[in-house]
């Protein structure tokens, strides 16, 4: 049996008995191709099942209407999230996503970098990965004038756009409400001194919602992860519940290690939030089958994603003078989400 195969130009070409250069103009509606020979070439186009090669259009043009996408890894549900977002508002001004997963790793990031730009797609969106210090891998983007957004793992000094929230202030908000609930003792969960600027952001914020309240910063108080887990979690956690007196109050940087706080506190017959109260970070789905349900703080992702897609299409539009302007930097609003875990009043 004869294999499938594409149907080409040079088959339509064949079977109408003209030049591969004459197709090619007529499935371009080209003005130099009669009307009557544009509706005979499409037709039978038609007829022998023929799809364009985008790809290849795209590399002649040097691109391929393609967005690359750059992320630690597509299982956490903030991740998930911010990948729809892109997706949807790509794909609506006709241009498809490629994702790759780095798995937080420095060296596959900068070789998926090398691939992305090798890939010639006309824009590209990155999380970086948490072992990421030296962001010179993407200097082949901004210097080949291929926007480049980054979007909540960014980093402190690279010229173009930045699409994040202000960590710092969600910070505070978390433990000003823990604060607000009575608790006087917070302790906090982060993964800052190795994970870069997101986490110890929001660990500012906890630290300046303390001093404005009066209360005391407690250097015991403060759990630093190896790893962004649930089972490092327990780990800080079973830390923080040891101390006497221990905390009546976590903030946890992540609803992860909110969540493994929270189990933790139950198996060593605290009551949440009666006991110790406990507010999270990102509203991730487990946050609302955990008992007692996970109050946290709300994080865009979509819209983040959405965002950072339309970044990504203006500037490809821009005449490349227009390019080299100074980056902006978008915020977007975060929100305590206030459930059982932390609800006293």
């Amino acid at each position: 049996m004869e294999e499938n195969k594409d149907v080409t130009i040079y088959d339509i070409a064949e079977k109408l008995k003209l030049a591969t250069s004459t197709i090619s103009r007529a499935l371009k509606d080209h003005p130099s191709i009669s009307e009557k020979t544009i509706k005979k070439v499409k037709k039978t186009a038609e007829e022998m099942g023929y799809v364009p090669n985008t790809l290849a259009a795209g590399l002649r043009g040097n691109k391929t209407q393609t967005i690359g996408v750059l992320i630690p890894t597509v299982t956490q549900p903030f991740l998930s999230s911010l990948i729809s977002g892109i997706e949807i508002t790509a794909q609506k001004s006709g241009y498809n996503v490629i994702i790759m997963q780095s798995n937080d790793s420095y060296e596959a990031e900068v070789s998926m970098a090398k691939s992305l730009y090798g890939s010639r797609v006309s824009g590209v969106i990155c999380s970086l990965a948490m072992k990421t210090t030296d962001t010179s891998h993407f200097e082949q983007f901004v210097s080949n004038n291929i926007p480049l957004v980054f979007v909540d793992r960014v980093p402190k000094d690279f010229n173009t756009f930045r699409v994040i929230i202000d960590n710092y202030a969600a910070g505070y908000k978390a433990t000003q409400h823990l604060v607000d609930q009575g608790c006087k003792r917070i302790g906090h969960l982060t993964a800052g001194s190795k994970f870069g600027n997101l986490y110890t952001e929001r660990m500012r914020g906890y630290l300046d919602a303390l001093k404005k309240n009066n209360l005391e910063v407690d250097e015991k108080l403060i759990v630093d992860l190896k790893t962004v887990t649930y089972e490092e979690g327990v780990k800080a956690s079973n830390k923080l519940l040891e101390l006497k007196p221990p905390p009546d109050g976590i903030f946890a940087s992540g609803d992860i290690m909110a969540v493994s706080a929270i189990q933790s506190a139950k198996k060593r017959g605290f009551r949440v939030p009666e006991d110790i109260a406990v507010i999270g970070f990102n509203n991730d789905p487990i946050s609302e089958i955990i008992d007692p349900n996970l109050s946290t703080i709300t994080h865009p992702a979509a819209k983040m994603g959405q965002m950072s897609a339309e970044i990504i299409l203006k500037n490809i539009k821009l005449k490349s003078s227009k390019k080299d302007e100074v980056k902006e930097i978008t915020f977007l609003n975060t929100e305590v989400l206030v459930r059982e875990s932390s609800k006293r009043n």
